[in-house]
């Protein structure tokens, strides 16, 4: 395939947002048609680009000293990009009914729309400096929305988010400054592009670098301290929170500690140095921080955000681990993390939705009322649990078989983390479950049941990342071959 679609597919949605809102649609309905054909057109075209993968690199814009922007297709790319292609044509039918009872919707999904392009860009960057240019455009498209309500909370939630994210960003530019000046070349390149000399006349300077890189890009990933804008956020509408903490943001952030760990400083020169054990203790202690501080949380979506803060870390301990196995139990939870989570707080928004409950202790009954929502939460809370049968046991399964292979005592203590982690999620998910099936809750006055699930756009995706779950659980092989050899830096 020309290389020159994996431009197109990032400028189809970003140039294809711009009717929403500079066109007056007849109805409601013909923009939400023309909204979701824009982006189900943007996914096919990336299932053909990765159907048929370009092997070239297509130039976008050319600086000096042969710095440029540039996309390129490859295996870790492919990885990410699929995962996004397949959950963003869901999240938006879901957002269709929901932001029905929200305000400025046009201007909602225009930068809803845009976002999926410039994440696009971070899947399809040929090199560090490109990468860094659409992480920080995904940071300006999703303030906005972040800040859709315009109420108190979400205006102090957007610019705690702007102040984080573009803080952690200049941290993340001083290791791309270093791997210009001692590297040998800015494009990926798996297993790293630092020069012999550097690497052995400046390793001290280029650890320090690597770590204050790895937490920049980690504010994204929120990874402790830099971690308390991710629950502030969720005063958004339900689809930017599922997009923030499933998809687009907490994983550009992951994705791009893979990129700078596998294919810029290199496991071969960070393994077993002060800098590999510092950054693993930094998310061994965020994996605990997490859970704990989810169980403690009462309301429904802050306490799916902090679960989410600890199962960010469970990536990139697979990636501080910097074994092929460690990197392919960080893909393997970056792809079923991300499904998981966005059915929880999808499910999550149709309980808002439906009933305008948003605290744990006020579910109660609810899973009777709702049975199809509940029964997809119960899904997903096995699945983050890691209980077998599901995703979520492959995922930790071979992050604990990469610690054993790896022989590094700091992973051991990570193991220890995982296990108390396991606990607390059945814990605080578990509490939900039950209180939606088991205890009994109050009925309107003629003794109806108040509320119902929702209809099929909100179901749907529900149902299907429920199958997802549980299919990608009992036979996940192929799946995993894949990203075997992504994992070995075979593709």
């Amino acid at each position: 395939m020309n290389p020159v679609f994996l431009l197109v597919a990032i400028l189809l949605p970003i140039l294809g947002s711009l009717p929403v809102l500079l066109v007056r649609f007849k109805s409601r309905k013909a923009m939400t048609v023309y909204v979701e054909t824009v982006v189900l057109a943007t996914s096919m075209l990336v299932w053909g680009i990765l159907a048929k993968r370009p092997q070239e690199a297509v130039p976008v814009v050319k600086f000096v000293n042969n710095l440029s922007l540039s996309l390129r297709l490859d295996g870790c790319g492919m990885v990410f990009s699929g995962l996004i292609s397949f959950l963003w044509p869901l999240a938006t039918l879901y957002a269709f009914e929901y932001m029905k009872k929200e305000r400025r919707e046009r201007f909602f999904f225009t930068f809803f729309t845009v976002t999926y392009g410039i994440t696009l860009g971070i899947s399809f960057a040929e090199d560090m400096l490109t990468m860094y240019f659409f992480y920080e455009l995904l940071t300006l498209v999703t303030v906005p929305l972040v800040l859709h309500t315009l109420t108190r909370e979400a205006v102090l939630a957007s610019r705690k988010y702007l102040y984080y994210s573009l803080g952690g960003a200049a941290f993340a530019f001083i290791g791309l400054v270093f791997l210009m000046i001692y590297g040998t070349t800015l494009n990926f390149t798996y297993g790293g592009v630092l020069s012999p000399e550097a690497m052995e006349q400046n390793a001290d300077t280029l650890l320090f670098v690597y770590v204050l890189a790895f937490l920049g890009f980690g504010v994204k990933a929120a990874v402790c301290p830099f971690n308390s804008w991710l629950p502030q956020a969720g005063v958004a509408p339900t689809p930017v929170t599922a997009l923030l903490h499933a998809v687009a943001v907490v994983k550009a952030g992951a994705f791009a500690i893979i990129r700078l760990t596998f294919y810029g400083f290199g496991p071969e020169f960070l393994s077993g140095t002060w800098a590999q054990n510092l950054v693993m203790a930094v998310v061994i202690f965020t994996v605990i921080y997490g859970c704990s501080r989810a169980v403690k949380e009462t309301h429904l979506k802050r306490r799916l955000a902090y679960s989410t803060i600890s199962n960010l870390s469970y990536i990139l301990f697979g990636v501080t681990i910097m074994t092929p196995l460690g990197l392919l139990g960080a893909f393997l939870h970056m792809v079923f993390h991300a499904v998981i989570k966005i059915a929880a707080f999808f499910c999550a928004g149709a309980i808002t939705y439906r009933t305008g409950k948003q605290y744990v202790h006020e579910l109660d009954g609810l899973g009777r009322r709702m049975p199809a929502v509940f029964a997809v939460f119960t899904v997903s809370a096995l699945g983050l649990m890691g209980v077998p049968g599901t995703c979520g046991f492959i995922s930790k399964w071979y992050l604990a078989n990469a610690v054993v292979m790896s022989d590094n005592r700091m992973a051991y203590v990570g193991i220890g983390a995982l296990l108390i982690s396991a606990l607390l999620t059945a814990i605080y998910m578990m509490t939900i479950v039950v209180r939606g099936f088991f205890v009994r809750g109050s009925e309107t006055a003629d003794g109806q049941q108040a509320h119902q699930d929702p209809n099929w756009l909100m179901l749907l995706p529900l149902v299907l990342f429920a199958a997802f779950i549980l299919v990608s659980g009992l036979a996940p092989d192929g799946l995993i071959r894949f990203l075997e050899r992504v994992a070995a830096g075979g593709m």
